[in-house]
């Protein structure tokens, strides 16, 4: 598959893209995309596509989450993020997070999570880290935790491959986005969230390490 347009249409195009077939993206949008994820831009396209079909472009393979709303699956292809918040981002996020035998209610604006390709954006924004790239965990970072009584343990940390991060919402007017504003869930009160690796990963090809996307 090849996408035209930046970072948003590689994140679009990917959520149809099951394991197994590469993906090369063109960044023909330079203006408006940092084309983290692009091969190129229009100007080299044809030398792109040639090392592509020839079998010469690095291939890279890129961790996806998947995400269920109890019980049910909503997405096995998330490449970037996934945000839990409030509908209204003015209002305050309340729910209990539970990884591994840690269990924490907290309030905040909400909560990140993401696999690796996502960490270099609003998870490092948001006071997380950069991971390498090839790395087969999540992670999760909670956005303007109200603390107090010494603040809380689960702020920002790794979900490893093997486990699965756990979100009970208790608040009635919830959202769950993935990989951006446009595919958006509600999320009931009491609802069960959980973010874990998703069995299909990505195949990109030439992807470059040396992006200078934040």
């Amino acid at each position: 598959m090849v996408t035209l347009g930046g970072d948003g249409t590689l994140l679009w195009a990917s959520r149809r893209v099951a394991w197994g077939t590469p993906i090369v993206a063109i960044n023909t949008a330079p203006k408006h995309s940092v084309g983290y994820f692009c091969a190129g831009s229009k100007r080299d396209m044809g030398e792109i596509l040639s090392a592509a079909l020839s079998g010469t472009l690095p291939e890279t393979k890129l961790t996806r989450m998947m995400v269920t709303v109890d019980d049910k699956v909503v997405s096995k292809r998330v490449l970037n993020d996934a945000l839990y918040s409030h509908e209204c981002p003015a209002s305050t996020s309340r729910y209990t997070l539970r990884l591994g035998r840690a269990l924490e209610h907290q309030k905040s604006s909400g909560m990140w999570i993401g696999p690796a390709a996502g960490s270099s954006a609003a998870q490092h924004s948001a006071g997380g880290k950069i991971m390498p790239i090839d790395s087969e965990d999540l992670q999760f970072v909670v956005r303007e935790p109200y603390e107090v009584d010494g603040g809380y343990q689960l702020k920002q940390g790794f979900v490893k491959k093997t486990q699965t991060l756990q979100l009970q919402s208790h608040i009635r007017v919830g959202r769950l986005y993935l990989d951006g504003p446009h595919t958006v869930h509600a999320v009931d009160m009491a609802s069960r969230i959980e973010f874990k690796k998703s069995p299909e990963s990505l195949l990109l090809l030439g992807f470059s390490r040396k992006s200078g996307r934040k």
